[in-house]
């Protein structure tokens, strides 16, 4: 069963849900039917870096149900985010 965090506690807006895959695990979950593209990337990129500033050693990974844009996807690839497709 996922478990869904508090994103104020991780220092991020509240619209942002959060879940804990695992003791060692959190996913950004992104739930739409509009395409990912490089301004939502970069977003999701900075919002990675304040989980892992407020909870280092985390692993991040995206859940998403979005198509994502090819250069998106290369990005997230370059940066290390691991994706879950729903």
């Amino acid at each position: 069963m996922t478990e869904y965090l508090d994103p104020k506690t991780l220092g991020l807006p509240a619209r942002t849900t959060v879940a804990e895959i695992d003791r060692n695990t959190l996913a950004i979950v992104i739930t739409r039917k509009s395409r990912i593209i490089m301004a939502d990337g970069n977003k999701i990129l900075a919002k990675v870096a304040k989980i892992k500033s407020a909870r280092p050693g985390m692993n991040v990974l995206l859940k998403t149900t979005a198509p994502i844009c090819s250069k998106t996807l290369q990005l997230f690839e370059n940066k290390g985010l691991k994706l879950i497709r729903e």
